[in-house]
């Protein structure tokens, strides 16, 4: 199984036996009526891969190889508890670990948990999709490292249809990611029908660019099946340019001195508006209750144009309508600004050394993606004074004793454009459309160079890590796949096993991940830097 991505923790070799030939045909099996409902969900997951040498579930009298699933106290493998924030909202997280026996008859899952079982029929799935030979007898254990382990996707720039996003989910669930954030609202777009917001097209589901509430109960409830939790983001008091575009006529929130009309950016909400936190609290009301995770993220980024007071007091009206809805709000790190407390978790993304601006003009004409994208030495100084309180976020989220959830930008942002010099000939178009313009472009090695450890935050104050895809250039599921692969898969390994792949190794795995990618038809980056099988 050293195709398996992340790499399993422990495994140990049978000293004799033959080995499991994968020809087939396979069957999935379980005894335990507890996880009926998880094998059918492996064999959904499995049949893109496996094709006619997957048995239907009712097939009797063929011999067949077996992928078995069990769920067995006595036998699983040993439970250590998870770094951080179960995106269940449990006050310990699940028991996810799991052991798996390889012969020669077929592969058995076992967990004291079905979240555990699948994650180990993930393992078996990847080495059944990505093996090029006989898998040798013998038996490994693994356990997570972080409890949140998410993907960030922006269906509110880049929309995608609900039978997209569940493709993303089963991608998630592939490399046992748990979480699914839905950016759902910003400027360019309001997916919720909420309140009667930006929604363009006709009833029929393939135009509509937003979701219903059918379809978003319908995500959700597929994603737990797969045991992933869905978290929607409504973006505010900024960004909000597409529900000042539905509502007309709310208020500006009040703007720091000398700004007013400086820079161009659509004025943030003023929550001390009685009849915007009227709205504000409707729809947050409404996306809780059709929300059934425990989280719902309001934003709270880049409120451009106003004052720190009345952006402390948006803050602090959000988490409270959030929580009057009986959800726990969940916050981007410029949140710490309104104060922090231990039942506080904000994401951190950004601060001034990880934006990459250069400091001189001599550095900035050496910058051609910033000259394309027309920064000016004036444009950077602005954007260094503006961003210059990121620095001092992340000892505000700890100081107020709240949790850090791991997206930096500077490895995380999987919207970073790809280095050229590792793009092959035959994807440089696409390379150089897709990603944010202004980030220095990247090699997946970069990605997975990224160690949690780097910013000095105490285990036990990380919530978890999340990777994120901001929808700029993104016009469909071929553009969001290639901006994921191969980069998603190493972000993966670090989550589940608390660091960064060792690179020699990681890359030879990602290198049969082709085919598997392939199989399920998913668009991907051929980098260079991958020896592809």
């Amino acid at each position: 199984m050293d195709v398996v991505i992340p790499g399993p923790a422990n495994r140990t070799a049978a000293a004799t036996g033959e080995a499991l030939g994968l020809a087939g045909p396979w069957r999935v099996a379980t005894t335990d009526h507890r996880l009926t409902a998880v094998a059918g969900t492996v064999r959904a997951l499995l049949a893109p891969h496996l094709g006619d040498r997957l048995l239907p579930p009712d097939t009797t009298g063929t011999t067949a190889t077996t992928l078995e699933l069990v769920l067995d106290a006595a036998s699983s493998a040993p439970h250590r508890a998870p770094v951080g924030i179960s995106p269940r909202g449990t006050a310990e997280p699940g028991d996810e670990s799991y052991r798996i026996t390889v012969d020669e008859h077929g592969v058995r899952c076992r967990s004291t948990t079905p979240e555990g079982v699948f994650r180990a029929a993930t393992t078996a799935l990847q080495t059944l999709a990505a093996a090029t030979g006989p898998v040798p007898r013998g038996e490994l254990t693994d356990a997570p490292h972080y409890a949140w382990r998410g993907l960030m996707v922006d269906p509110a720039r880049g929309f995608l249809t609900p039978a997209e996003l569940r493709r993303v989910v089963d991608l998630a669930a592939l490399y046992k990611l748990n979480v699914l954030h839905l950016h759902l609202t910003d400027n360019e777009g309001w997916r919720l029908p909420l309140p009667a917001a930006a929604a363009t097209g006709g009833p029929d589901a393939a135009a509509r660019q937003y979701y219903i509430p059918d379809d978003y109960r319908a995500l959700q409830a597929y994603a737990a099946e797969r045991f992933v939790t869905v978290v929607p983001e409504i973006d505010l008091p900024g960004h909000c340019a597409a529900l000042r575009e539905a509502v007309p006529g709310l208020p500006a929130a009040p703007a720091p001195e000398g700004l007013k009309g400086r820079f161009p950016y659509v004025p943030p909400l003023d929550l001390a508006d009685p009849d915007t936190r009227s709205l504000v609290a409707s729809v947050l009301t409404e996306v809780c209750e059709l929300t059934d995770g425990p989280f719902v993220h309001v934003g709270g980024d880049e409120a451009v144009g106003m004052t720190a007071d009345s952006f402390a007091l948006a803050v602090r009206e959000l988490r409270a309508l959030v929580r009057a809805a009986g959800k726990h709000p969940l916050a981007w790190q410029e949140a710490s600004r309104a104060g922090m407390t231990a039942n506080d978790i904000a994401q951190f993304w950004v601060d001034v050394p990880m934006m990459d601006l250069p400091d001189t003009q001599e550095e900035l004409d050496r910058r051609p993606e910033l000259l394309a994208a027309g920064y000016t030495p004036e444009l950077v100084r602005a954007l260094k004074r503006f961003f210059a309180p990121t620095d001092d976020d992340l000892a505000r989220i700890l100081d107020g004793g709240g949790r850090v959830l791991l997206s930096p930008q500077s490895h995380l942002y999987l919207d970073r454009r790809y280095a050229p010099d590792i793009v092959p000939p035959g994807q440089a178009e696409d390379a150089a459309r897709l990603g944010f313009a202004t980030y220095r472009p990247r090699g997946v090695r970069h990605t997975a160079a990224w160690d949690p450890a780097a910013y000095g935050i105490p285990e036990e104050r990380i919530a978890g890590i999340a990777a994120t895809v901001f929808g700029e250039s993104i016009q469909g599921l071929d553009d969001l796949t290639t901006l994921l692969l191969p980069r998603l898969p190493s972000v993966a390994h670090t989550a589940w096993t608390g660091r960064a792949p060792d690179w020699d190794a990681h890359r030879d795995r990602v290198a049969r991940h082709g085919r598997l990618w392939e199989d399920r038809g998913l668009s991907y980056l051929a980098s260079t830097e991958i020896p592809w099988a």
